[in-house]
C-alpha cells in the first residue's frame, strides 16, 4: 500500500478515536517516521517496510491514547526556531509567541538588555529572545532538572548562548545582577489544582509541575522580580483569560503602568508592568 493509502486508513482510525485534525495528524506522524516532508509523502510510490509500519502503527496508537503529538514527533516550531520536545517537559504553545512579542517590544530601545526567563521548559521564550536580540544577555531558570537539561540542549543545537540555571524563580540568578535586570519574562504554571482534574487527558500527559500553580505563583514571581529588576525594568507574564484581571490588580500594587495584552484570538493573555 502506498503512503497515501496508509494515511487514509490512519486518519480514519484517528477520527474514530476523536482525534482532532486526523489527516494532518497522520501526515505529521508519517513524515516523522519516514523522515521526509509532505511532498515526499505523496510522491513516494513504494509502501512502508516492516519497521516503518510498526513505528507508524505504534505512533498512531499512542496518539489515540492521548500522547501529545509533539512528544511523538520530538519537536515543536516556535516563532523562527524549532525546539526539541521530550516527555516530562512542558510543550510550548503558539499563544506564548504573543508573550515573546510583547517582551521584545518592551526592551526594543534598551541596548544589550539583561533578560531572565523564569520557568524555561524547552527554552522557547529564552531562545526566541536570544535569536531575535543577539545583543541580549539571556538567563533561564527552571525547577525541573529535565527542563534545564533540555533548554541547554536546544541552546547548543541552535547555537544560541543562554545561561540555564536550576532553581526556583529568580533564586539561581547571580547576586551581581541584582538591580541590573531589564526584563523578567515568564509563562508560569497557573492552572489551579481544581482545574487540573478537568483538563483534557492530552494536557494532563504533560508534567504537573509545569501546569499547576494557581494564583500564588504570580504573587511570588512579582515579589522576586522586584528584587532583581532595575528601576523601570519590565515584568511580562502569560496568564489565562480568567486570571488576567486578577494578575493585573495584583501587580498594580507594586508595579507601574500595568496593562493587559490580548492574543490573536482576542483573549487576555499577557500582563505587563514596570518596576517604579
Amino acid at each position: 500500500m502506498t503512503p497515501a493509502g496508509v494515511l487514509r486508513r490512519a486518519a480514519e482510525h484517528l477520527a474514530r478515536h476523536g482525534i482532532e485534525n486526523p489527516m494532518p495528524t497522520a501526515e505529521i506522524l508519517l513524515m516523522a517516521v519516514l523522515r521526509t516532508d509532505r511532498a515526499g509523502l505523496y510522491t513516494r510510490r513504494e509502501g512502508l517496510d516492516a519497521r516503518e509500519a510498526r513505528m507508524f502503527a505504534r505512533a498512531i496508537c499512542q496518539r489515540c491514547a492521548g500522547t501529545p503529538l509533539q512528544y511523538l514527533t520530538g519537536e515543536q516550531a516556535f516563532r523562527g526556531i524549532t525546539l526539541e520536545v521530550r516527555p516530562g517537559v512542558f510543550i510550548p504553545r503558539p499563544e506564548t509567541e504573543v508573550l515573546v512579542s510583547v517582551a521584545l517590544a518592551e526592551v526594543a530601545d534598551v541596548e544589550a538588555p539583561v533578560v531572565v526567563d523564569v520557568g524555561c521548559g524547552t527554552g522557547a521564550i529564552a531562545l526566541s529572545i536570544k535569536a531575535e536580540r543577539p545583543d541580549a544577555t539571556v538567563l533561564a531558570t527552571d525547577l525541573s532538572p529535565e527542563a534545564v537539561e533540555l533548554t541547554g540542549s536546544n541552546a547548543a543545537r541552535l547555537g544560541l548562548h543562554v545561561h540555564v540555571l536550576e532553581g526556583n524563580l529568580l533564586d539561581p540568578i547571580p547576586n551581581e545582577l541584582r538591580g541590573w535586570v531589564d526584563l523578567v519574562v515568564s509563562n508560569p504554571p497557573y492552572v489551579t489544582p481544581e482545574e487540573y482534574d478537568d483538563l483534557p487527558e492530552e494536557v494532563r500527559a504533560e508534567p504537573r509541575l509545569a501546569l499547576v500553580g494557581g494564583t500564588d505563583v504570580y504573587r511570588d514571581l512579582g515579589a522576586s522580580a522586584l528584587r532583581w529588576l532595575r528601576d523601570g525594568g519590565v515584568l511580562a507574564v502569560e496568564t489565562g483569560a480568567t486570571l488576567a484581571s486578577w494578575v493585573s490588580e495584583l501587580l498594580s500594587r507594586s508595579f507601574a503602568r500595568v496593562r493587559v495584552e490580548r492574543d490573536l484570538a482576542g483573549r487576555d493573555r499577557v500582563v505587563v508592568g514596570r518596576r517604579p
